[in-house]
């Protein structure tokens, strides 16, 4: 049976690795961007992170949307429909240069109201850090939303190892400028987002260039740049805006409680910060087979194929059972470790941090994968609307307003936060699992 199936064992392994690579390095330079930029100070460090948060919201956008284009896309290459395919990358490239252009004005014009916004009244060197940081990062926003568009006709093929390729040169050049511009020319906070902007800039020309490429299964054609289908943009932003409303919203629920720590001081900020990035290493394969079961399910959506799905969602969702308990638990195991790879970090800061990231490992290995790998699936067969109310509607009952109670209500600052986390986690499930095993998805896909 398996050589009836889209995808065998073989194929779906060089799928997931650069996946699992690409997103990996993105976690790790994130973290290397926090060690370096600790040797300034607890305030740099803080005022980076906050940024991060914002930054997120946007990113969000970018990713959301190139989510819709590779559903879309791997629905047509599942439907034999390689034209509608090529245009659709197409309209993906165009508007992502649109977003990216418009996100960089709005965050460059109001770059100190963003910071006020969210983070109110916080401590004027923390303010000063996030922006040098916001308005130079503001710049990059539309080369890394080129750069989400290009991995993502990559992906919808199954050929995640150009966009991985493209990653590991992006990354290479983010490190090694952070290095330079850190220790060797002091620049202080700028010195981390100076060499973020190159390396984005740099990644979106090499991966467009690589995608117009007439030889690859699914290229990017002149014409397709040069004019508007607005049929193929709403099919896109079916699936696009719907991820990114609850993706952005998402976002912007973390930023709201990461205010509400901020009230509590730099300590609780800058543990939490610490915190954010070593979990994030925890969900490093969670994160590579969302990607994943886009294109997977996707694929087999387009092919008409609901018994596929099914079979591929199981064995997708029991491989990152597998991988996610594997990296938690080193995690656990050697977070002491991690933590001290951080310097300048008071005693009270490294304790908080230790709590919270045992806190997550501890409940990701059981909760993260059905919460936030299994709504792609959904996604990828056009049952957007649903996932996109569970989330908004989970975020503002438990991460926000659970937060409010357990974090400024009750004064258990940000492990009350944490708490209110993995009760949204368990709220996802209990709306997530029903629907899949509803078949309730099987009826929103409707070729065009």
């Amino acid at each position: 049976m398996e050589q009836q199936r889209l995808f065998s064992n073989q194929k779906l392994v060089r799928l997931i690795i650069p996946l699992v690579i690409e997103q990996g390095l993105t976690i790790l330079v994130g973290m290397c961007d926090g060690v370096m930029v600790s040797s300034v100070g607890e305030a740099a460090i803080s005022g980076v992170s906050l940024v991060d948060m914002i930054n997120a919201v946007v990113l969000t956008l970018f990713a959301a949307l190139a989510t819709g284009g590779a559903v879309v896309t791997s629905q047509y290459l599942g439907a034999q429909q390689p034209e509608k395919a090529r245009q659709s990358a197409g309209q993906l490239v165009l508007m992502a240069a649109g977003l990216g252009f418009l996100a960089m004005v709005l965050c460059l014009v109001f770059a100190r109201g963003l910071m006020r916004l969210f983070f109110g009244s916080i401590d004027a060197d923390v303010m000063a850090a996030g922006l040098v940081y916001l308005r130079i990062t503001a710049l990059s926003f539309p080369f890394i939303a080129l750069y989400n568009a290009g991995a993502a006709i990559f992906r919808s093929t199954g050929n995640s190892k150009v966009s991985m390729k493209v990653s590991v040169l992006m990354n290479l050049i983010n490190v090694a400028g952070n290095a330079i511009c850190i220790f060797v020319l002091k620049m202080g906070v700028a010195g981390v987002a100076v060499p973020t902007l190159v390396s984005r800039a740099v990644a979106a020309v090499v991966i467009l260039a690589l995608a117009a490429d007439p030889k690859q299964e699914l290229y990017l054609e002149k014409q397709g740049l040069c004019r508007i289908e607005r049929k193929m943009m709403g099919n896109i932003l079916h699936i696009g805006v719907p991820s990114a409303c609850e993706n952005s919203f998402f976002q912007l629920g973390r930023l709201v409680v990461v205010s509400m720590i901020a009230l509590f001081g730099t300590t609780q900020t800058s543990a939490n910060a610490v915190a954010n990035t070593l979990d994030s290493m925890g969900i490093i394969m969670g994160q590579a087979m969302g990607l994943a079961m886009v294109t997977v399910v996707g694929q087999c959506v387009g092919a008409g194929d609901p018994e596929q799905v099914k079979y591929y969602v199981k064995k997708l969702m029991g491989w990152t059972y597998l991988l996610m308990g594997v990296c938690n638990l080193l995690i656990i195991l050697f977070v002491n470790q991690l933590i001290g790879c951080y310097s300048s970090l008071s005693p009270e800061t490294v304790h908080l941090a230790r709590t919270l990231v045992l806190m997550h490992s501890s409940f990701a290995i059981l909760m993260w994968p059905v919460s936030f790998v299994l709504p792609n699936a959904l996604r990828a067969a056009n049952d957007v609307r649903f996932t996109m109310w569970v989330g908004v509607g989970s975020m503002i009952a438990f991460r926000i307003i659970g937060s409010w109670i357990l974090c400024v209500h009750l004064g258990w600052g940000a492990t009350g936060v944490w708490i209110a986390m993995i009760v949204d986690w368990v709220c996802r499930i209990g709306f997530f699992v029903p629907r899949m095993l509803s078949g309730k998805w099987k009826t929103k896909y409707v070729p065009s």
